[in-house]
């Protein structure tokens, strides 16, 4: 019988032995280490449904960088001057711009914003006397169920702004972001390289700087979209005398950043207000509703954005219900721009794809 304690000492010292996750068959190796690699993006996925609001915020920063980045790219062009004095005006123009807003027009939209809701009230109970005149069998439970459900429409609405101002801590972190990503963005884009392997740095710096321009002028389309709409749809129904035609010119211009959704929830707000005046009135808000929608929609913005973006309506309108479904009027905001991006991410690889198979068929 063989003396255990007589066997000679192994060679190597103990920091160098094969320990019990050290695996000898190079197929099976192989195999573990896709195992980890499908784990690890596993793992990720679910890391970012953990973290999708923050991740979020950082996206917003990234968009509000970007339009920040486009305001200082046009001064750039008009004044011989460095790119942080750039972004110092565009960020000293839009704070003037909001102190003049709420100093000169913050009150009296106030007051028409707390009048809103009880026209629009007034309104759904014509509507649905005039229903029931019609033969349409509407119950009180039923009555009072259109009335709430078009009330809180309305307060949703008309809350999108102060929601936006009251989330404080959203708004500072998004603001934040977006001028530190303005003011220096390369760095950034640096770091996410980095992180990719040598081969794949440069097509990954090409898709972000692609990304960036197909962003900016999304966002130019919106910007000018929402000031053209909202501006003549104010100026229109106050020439007529519509009540609170400041308040629906702001609502429509807010709402115009979401094309497929915001048009027709604020052209009901606005024809709803416009019959609260009489038949004439309503008729109006109609007939100015639909001229301003058909000039915003198929010259204004597609002459901006549909050359930047060309994004399918329906496939717009289904990300912006998915968005907001999952992180509401943050999510809705953001779902436009998001969309763009992975657009021209899948275009990139589609691209890089055709180049490969190209090359290995040269």
């Amino acid at each position: 019988m063989t003396d255990l304690s007589e066997q000679p000492p192994s060679p190597l010292p103990i920091d160098q032995r094969a320990g019990p996750t050290d695996i000898s068959d190079p197929l099976l190796r192989l195999e573990a280490r896709r195992a980890a690699v499908w784990l690890g993006m596993g793992a990720l996925i679910a890391l970012a449904v953990v973290l999708a609001e923050p991740l979020l915020v950082v996206f917003g920063g990234m968009v509000f960088g970007a339009l920040i980045d486009g305001g200082a790219r046009l001064i750039g062009r008009a004044l011989p001057i460095g790119r942080g004095w750039c972004v110092a005006i565009v960020l000293v123009l839009a704070a003037a711009f909001i102190a003049w807003f709420v100093m000169f027009a913050g009150s009296q939209l106030a007051d028409q914003a707390a009048a809103l809701p009880e026209t629009v009230r007034q309104q759904a109970m014509k509507l649905i006397g005039w229903a029931q005149r019609h033969g349409v069998r509407i119950d009180t439970r039923m009555q009072q169920n259109l009335t709430e459900q078009a009330l809180g429409g309305v307060s949703a609405i008309t809350g999108i702004l102060g929601g936006i101002l009251g989330g404080a801590t959203t708004a500072f972190l998004i603001l934040v972001l977006g001028i530190y990503f303005a003011v220096d963005p390369a760095p950034y884009r640096r770091g996410l390289a980095w992180m990719l392997p040598l081969a794949a740095r440069d097509h990954f710096e090409g898709t972000l700087l692609q990304m960036g321009r197909s962003m900016r002028r999304l966002l130019a389309g919106r910007l000018l979209g929402m000031v053209v709409e909202g501006a003549t749809m104010g100026a229109a129904l106050a020439a007529f005398g519509v009540p609170m035609a400041g308040l629906l010119g702001l609502i429509s211009g807010l709402l115009a950043f979401l094309p497929n959704i915001g048009a027709p929830i604020s052209g009901a707000l606005m024809i709803m207000v416009g019959f609260s005046g009489g038949t004439n009135m309503g008729l109006y808000c109609i007939v100015i509703y639909i001229v301003v929608q058909t000039i915003d929609g198929n010259v204004v913005v597609p002459m901006v954005a549909k050359r930047a973006a060309d994004l399918a309506p329906a496939l717009v309108l289904s990300m912006q219900l998915i968005m907001g479904a999952l992180f509401g009027i943050l999510g809705l905001a953001l779902a436009d721009p998001l969309l763009a991006m992975l657009k021209v991410l899948l275009e990139r690889q589609g691209e890089a794809a055709h180049d490969k198979l190209a090359a290995n068929g040269a």
